[in-house]
């Protein structure tokens, strides 16, 4: 069924655990190697979002491979409780998301996510809306710095955005090839062998699919349908995600600082935690894995579980859930 290598697959299973009977969903469906693996696990239901109508057509092979097992729906994560809701799901067993961009999309030239090979400068993953060469044609530069710096930790931002504000002065950049030759000729190679195009383009495909906003409402609407013994793992590629899923999962399990003794906050006494993690650090690949899949060398798994007798609190359509159960739900 898939042409990419799933990373952290083992490790994804053990901090899932699916079970027999269990309704389960993953959130970023991409090549199905994930979705595939869940099916084989366990004798379960999988519900499967992807915004790239392409995933969607994929994977109608595998969905016709597990009659009434997979279910796709064709959306943005972070509309994943109004997507199951519409579906009649209410509650989850568990939940999976896979950050980031999808190698079908990567080593597709002409989607433009990639500067390896000469395309269209697009990025778009639903194939809606601006695209990357609406952003580097239309923003001013400092915008476009700004979005460099804040999206891809670019260092060389104001230079870079310099560079693409001069050349599109002489023509319109509208190919992955000429935005990579710009980039290139004002930022030199490090030496960790990254091309100096990486971060930049980073940056872009993240603006043009708000993909930091897409995690930070799908990590809550997800929680908020994890049952009782419900599991939620990420998959994060790049600091930038790393750090939104590490600071949702350690507030959801209570694992924040102590307000300050000066903080009339401090006071009141905060709700009980009902979610705990399953492990205190992120898991990493180990070294034959990242040898032989280079894409695999940066993930970093994440994995919450809600704890028994915290019950979900159902506000289907509504934007987020809130993580804690009202007072009410709490003493039942």
């Amino acid at each position: 069924m898939t042409a990419h290598v799933p990373v952290l697959l083992p490790e994804m299973l053990t901090a899932l655990a699916p079970r027999d009977g269990g309704c389960y969903l993953d959130g970023t469906f991409g090549g199905g190697g994930y979705a595939e693996a869940i099916l084989n696990a366990a004798t379960c239901r999988l519900w499967a979002i992807d915004r790239d109508p392409d995933a969607i057509a994929r994977g109608a092979l595998l969905a016709a491979r597990y009659p009434g097992r997979l279910h796709l729906l064709h959306g943005s994560f972070g509309e994943l409780l109004r997507l199951l809701a519409d579906a009649g799901v209410r509650q989850l067993d568990g939940v999976v998301f896979d950050l980031g961009v999808s190698s079908f999309q990567l080593d597709n030239p002409e989607r433009g996510f990639s500067f390896r090979a000469d395309g269209p400068l697009d990025m778009r993953m639903d194939r809606t809306g601006p695209t990357a060469a609406d952003l580097v044609n239309a923003l001013d530069e400092r915008s476009l710095a700004d979005t460099l710096f804040e999206l891809g930790e670019e260092r060389m931002a104001r230079r870079i955005a310099r560079a693409i504000v001069a050349a599109r002065a002489e023509a319109p950049i509208s190919t992955t090839a000429r935005l990579a030759a710009i980039i290139r000729g004002v930022v030199p190679p490090d030496r960790s062998g990254i091309d100096p195009a990486t971060r930049s383009f980073q940056a872009l495909r993240i603006r043009v699919n708000d993909e930091l906003g897409q995690i930070e409402r799908a990590l809550r609407q997800a929680a908020g349908l994890l049952g009782p013994g419900g599991r939620m793992v990420v998959v994060a590629f790049h600091s930038l995600e790393d750090r939104l899923v590490k600071r949702f999962m350690h507030e959801a399990a209570g694992r924040v600082p102590a307000p300050s003794r000066h903080d009339p906050g401090g006071l009141c006494a905060r709700a009980a935690p009902s979610f705990r993690l399953l492990s205190a650090k992120a898991v990493r690949p180990g070294s034959a894995e990242a040898a032989a899949n280079p894409r695999a060398r940066s993930a970093r798994l994440r994995a919450l579980e809600r704890l028994p007798g915290f019950p979900t609190r159902e506000r289907v359509g509504s934007p987020s859930v809130p993580l804690q159960p009202a007072p009410e739900a709490q003493t039942r």
